[in-house]
């Protein structure tokens, strides 16, 4: 019965640690990904970037130089890595 225990305890601890490190390393896009992500997409120049918190969320905001010459600023989403309108 002991080494029963033993077992079931030892898979639920060794479940948990996969499942906890797979959720952290989807938890974030980095300002590196979303800016590589914002020029394949876009085919833009990208002129500057920086993280920002914008109503409670962490917000990668991207300037741009779009390829008819305009100056845009692109808000990504730090969790998905969806452009935020």
């Amino acid at each position: 019965m002991q080494s029963i225990a033993k077992i079931l305890l030892l898979t639920f601890c060794l479940t948990q640690t996969v499942y906890a490190g797979k959720e952290f390393a989807f938890l974030m896009v980095t300002l590196d990904q979303a800016t590589k992500k914002v020029i394949e997409q876009s085919k833009s120049k990208v002129m500057g970037a920086k993280t920002e918190t914008i109503e409670g969320k962490e917000v990668h905001v991207i300037k741009i130089l779009s390829p008819d010459g305009r100056v845009q600023y692109l808000n990504v989403d730090a969790q998905t890595g969806k452009i935020i309108k």
